[in-house]
């Protein structure tokens, strides 16, 4: 969903864009009562192999990918053939397709399809079905599905929810609770939470340890710790940052916690499609300051080609605080 994420959003005093969240409530009561029956409605597939989901209870801003990369890694580590499967958003293909990076852009498939298809076989499919028969014919052990938790096309082994973790003054994960487009959320709280087997809190590298108050709203469902840590430091010398993602303001955040220099931060909305004006404006704004371009990675791979020789890419990687425990739980639930 290409928006501009507002900040009121994620601020549990309703005083922070009350007019707003005012007039937008009745849209989000029918937003939630469509999606309340859509999952209601939805007979979902058994593909014959297990299917674990990776989803959240938010619009974008949880850290889904960094998280479906890791229980891709750790699967293969323990001799799964796991295959990842998304819808494609942002890409003008359909599928069902296997993502060849070589051939794919973000374009056709979709940044995070893209970005998947490094790490393991990936399909993007607009029917979440076909797709995953395709990979199943063509011998995966194991789906991966990416963003689909208020998706109930396919019979899920397990539902992982991921949750941004970071709590600061009021800014909350949840917001004030309310559903889309009043409140970040996809769907009610309780609602999302009766259908996950287990959440995970993924953390800043830096930020204390998770806060207790969070943690208490998941009651006995099994939570994971997570870190969102660089795979390698930031670009040295001065740097102009940007990131077209749903919480953009967090990329800044986390450069400037790893050492960047960072003299100015562009946010776009998430998904951003960089056009000539925008990439006129970074230019601009590196040759005021003289400085260099980075951004995220899953940002560098929508830029055209001639633009990731100027850009500086800073991928980032989900790590489990104990990753014994998750893999052992992840292994235990496939069987």
């Amino acid at each position: 969903m290409k928006v501009s994420t507002p900040r009121w959003w994620y601020q549990r005093d309703a005083r922070h864009g009350r007019v707003a969240r005012t007039l937008l409530k009745p849209v989000s009561w029918i937003w939630a009562a469509a999606t309340a029956r859509r999952i209601a409605r939805a007979t979902a597939v058994d593909v014959g192999i297990p299917v674990i989901s990776i989803g959240n209870l938010t619009v974008g801003g949880s850290g889904k990918t960094p998280v479906a990369r890791e229980v891709l890694r750790l699967l293969y580590r323990n001799g799964v053939n796991a295959h990842a499967l998304s819808r494609g958003y942002g890409g003008r293909l359909t599928g069902p397709l296997r993502v060849d990076p070589a051939v794919h852009t973000a374009a056709d498939v979709g940044d995070e399809p893209l970005m998947l298809s490094g790490d393991a076989p990936a399909w993007i499919s607009a029917d979440r079905v076909t797709g995953a028969r395709a990979a199943v014919d063509a011998g995966a052990h194991a789906i991966v599905l990416d963003d689909a938790h208020q998706n109930p096309a396919l019979k899920k082994t397990l539902s992982l929810i991921v949750v941004d973790g970071e709590t600061r003054e009021d800014e909350w994960p949840f917001g004030d609770g309310s559903v889309f487009p009043s409140g970040p959320m996809r769907e009610p709280l309780k609602a999302g939470l009766a259908r996950a087997g287990a959440v995970v809190v993924l953390l800043p590298a830096d930020s204390p340890p998770a806060d207790p108050e969070l943690l208490a709203v998941f009651g006995d469902l099994p939570t994971f710790i997570a870190r969102l840590e660089p795979d390698r430091p930031p670009p040295s010398g001065p740097q102009v940052g940007f990131a077209g993602i749903a919480k953009p303001w967090k990329v800044e955040r986390a450069l400037i916690a790893a050492g960047c220099d960072l003299k100015d931060f562009a946010p776009f909305p998430d998904h951003a499609e960089y056009r000539p004006e925008d990439l006129a404006f970074l230019a601009d704004r590196a040759a005021l300051f003289e400085a260099g371009l980075v951004t995220t990675e899953k940002d560098w791979v929508r830029l055209p080609p001639d633009w990731r020789t100027r850009v500086v890419s800073w991928p980032v990687a989900a790590r489990f605080e104990d990753e014994a425990g998750f893999a052992g739980f992840l292994t235990q639930s496939l069987r």
